[in-house]
C-alpha cells in the first residue's frame, strides 16, 4: 500500500496556521485591578519624623470605632487617623478635621484630652477647642507588640495600594502582578471622660487609662490629663480583644472567655475570675448585675458561634451563665440606663 503525502502547500499552510492560533493562545490575557493593604516596614524614627497634623475634613472610608464626648464624635479611620465630628445637631452631623495619625485603631478622652495610638506610641492631643486641635504630649514605645524587630525599631504596616493582577491565558500559564500605591497611601483624680463602645481596647476609670492588645492590660496614670504615664503591664493570655468597665471593675474580652478584674486599687488590678467559652469574637458590656456577651464567627473566629450569653455577675468570682439567645453574626452590643 502506498503511503500518502501531503502536498508540500499544503504542510506549509498547516505549519502556518499551528504558529498563528499558538500565537493568538499567547496574547489572550486578562486584567483584574482592585484595593488591597499591602504589608511595608517603617523605622519608628521615620514614623515620627511624619508628626501628626490636623487636616482639613475627609469623607469615612474605612470607619472603625466611635467615641462620644459631650458635643462631638470621634470616628477613627482604621489605621490612618480620627474624624472629628461636631454632634450638636445629631440630624445634622458636620465633620470638622480630621487627625492624621499612622497605626491609629483606638481613642479615648479624658478632660479635653484625647488619647490615641500611634503604632508604637501613646499620643495625647488636645482638643478643649475642637476647631484648633494639637498635639501635646507623646508616650513613647509603650505597645511593644506593634514592633516586628524592637532592637531595629522596624514595625509593620499597611499602605492602600491599587494592585493589577494580569493573567497570561498561555499554555505556560504565567501571572504578572503591578502594584501601584495609590495617592491616599498610609503608613500604614477622676476626670470628665467619654463614651466608647463594646469593641473598645482603650478606656478610662478613677483617674487610669487602661488599654489592651491580644496578650495584656496596660495602665496609664491620667490623674494629669495632660502627662499620662505609663505605670504598668498585666499579662492576661491570648485572643484579648475588648475591655468594659463598670463601677470599680474592669470586663475584658477574649476568644476564649471573659476575664473580670477588681480595679478598687485602680492601678494593681487583681484578677477575680474568667467565664470560659468556645473559640468566638467576643464584645462584653455590662448592667447591673449581668454581663452581656456576644459570640460570633467570622474572621480569626471562623469555629465560634453566634450567640448572645446573659451572665449574673452578682459574685464577681464566680459569673454563671443565665440564658442564651441564636443571633445571626453579632458584632458588638450596647446598653442603656433606664
Amino acid at each position: 500500500m502506498k503511503a500518502f503525502k501531503l502536498p508540500a502547500p499544503v504542510i506549509a499552510f498547516l505549519f502556518f496556521f499551528s504558529l498563528l492560533f499558538s500565537s493568538c493562545r499567547d496574547e489572550v490575557i486578562r486584567t483584574r485591578t482592585y484595593m488591597a493593604k499591602v504589608p511595608f516596614y517603617i523605622s519608628v524614627a521615620e514614623l515620627r519624623s511624619q508628626g501628626n497634623t490636623v487636616q482639613a475634613p475627609q469623607e469615612l472610608s474605612v470607619p472603625g470605632k466611635i467615641y462620644i464626648y459631650g458635643d462631638y464624635l470621634f470616628i477613627s479611620e482604621v489605621n490612618k487617623g480620627i474624624h472629628v465630628v461636631d454632634n450638636t445637631n445629631p440630624a445634622n452631623p458636620r465633620f470638622i478635621s480630621f487627625i492624621n495619625i499612622a497605626g491609629n485603631a483606638d481613642m479615648a478622652v479624658n478632660s479635653n484630652m484625647l488619647y490615641a495610638d500611634n503604632y508604637v506610641d501613646l499620643i495625647v492631643f488636645d482638643i478643649s477647642n475642637p476647631a484648633k486641635i494639637s498635639p501635646v504630649k507623646r508616650v513613647e514605645n509603650v505597645f511593644e507588640s506593634q514592633f516586628i524587630d524592637k532592637a531595629k525599631g522596624l514595625i509593620l504596616g499597611f499602605k492602600d495600594s491599587l494592585i493589577t493582577t494580569v493573567i497570561n491565558n498561555s499554555y505556560s500559564g504565567r501571572h504578572k502582578q503591578e502594584f501601584d500605591a495609590s495617592p491616599n497611601a498610609s503608613f500604614v483624680g477622676a476626670g470628665s471622660y467619654g463614651t466608647g463602645g463594646s469593641t473598645a481596647r482603650f478606656t478610662l476609670m478613677s483617674g487610669n487609662l487602661y488599654t489592651v492588645d491580644n496578650f495584656s492590660l496596660r495602665l496609664f496614670n491620667v490623674a494629669n490629663p495632660r502627662e499620662p504615664v505609663y505605670v504598668n503591664k498585666i499579662n492576661i493570655g491570648g485572643g484579648i480583644e475588648t475591655i468594659f468597665p463598670y463601677e470599680n471593675k474592669l470586663f475584658i474580652g477574649s476568644t476564649t472567655g471573659m476575664h473580670i478584674f477588681d480595679a478598687t486599687n485602680p492601678s494593681a488590678p487583681v484578677k477575680l475570675s474568667t467565664y470560659r467559652h468556645v473559640t468566638s469574637c467576643d464584645p462584653v458590656v455590662v448592667q447591673g448585675k449581668y454581663a452581656y456577651v456576644t459570640l460570633r464567627s467570622g474572621n480569626f473566629c471562623q469555629q465560634g458561634v453566634n450567640v448572645l450569653d446573659v451572665l449574673d455577675i452578682e459574685d464577681a468570682t464566680k459569673p454563671k451563665l443565665v440564658s442564651s439567645f441564636p443571633m445571626l453574626n453579632p458584632h458588638g452590643l450596647t446598653v442603656t440606663a433606664t
